[in-house]
């Protein structure tokens, strides 16, 4: 009977271990989720004509065109706006990783599943009409 309450004891332990590790990955889950949701990214082009601002999904939240833009093509300004939202998106990019690693490690799978899903849906699609302009 010793044995079995040994075992009993020790499956006890393991459950709540797991509980409890349970609990505090759902915990850095949420605090992961509230950290993500706030970031933004933003560039500004080398000349100083174009800055944009991404949210967090990557969607253009801002746009600022110096009055010197007037002095450029539309196709030369457009040219410059795709490029620099792509630099925002990267800026994004680095501070997603930088959250998520901070949050859950670097060598946690699910970082690194994370991480590779915040690459694949920021990353400027080739098919899509704006990316050929």
């Amino acid at each position: 009977m010793w044995a079995d309450e040994a075992a009993l004891d020790a499956a006890a332990r393991r459950l709540d271990e797991w509980e409890s590790s349970l609990a505090g990955r759902a915990a850095r889950a949420r605090d992961l989720s509230a950290r993500t949701q706030a970031l933004t990214g933003t560039a500004c082009s080398a000349d100083g004509l174009v800055e944009v601002t991404v949210d967090a999904s990557g969607l253009l939240t801002g746009l600022r065109l110096d009055e010197r833009v007037r002095q450029h093509s539309a196709a030369h300004t457009a040219r410059q706006i795709l490029a620099v939202t792509g630099d925002a998106r990267a800026d994004l990019l680095r501070r997603l990783t930088e959250a998520t690693t901070e949050t859950l490690g670097a060598e946690d799978p699910a970082a690194r599943a994370i991480v590779e899903s915040h690459q694949r849906r920021l990353a400027l699609d080739p098919g899509t009409p704006d990316a050929a302009r």
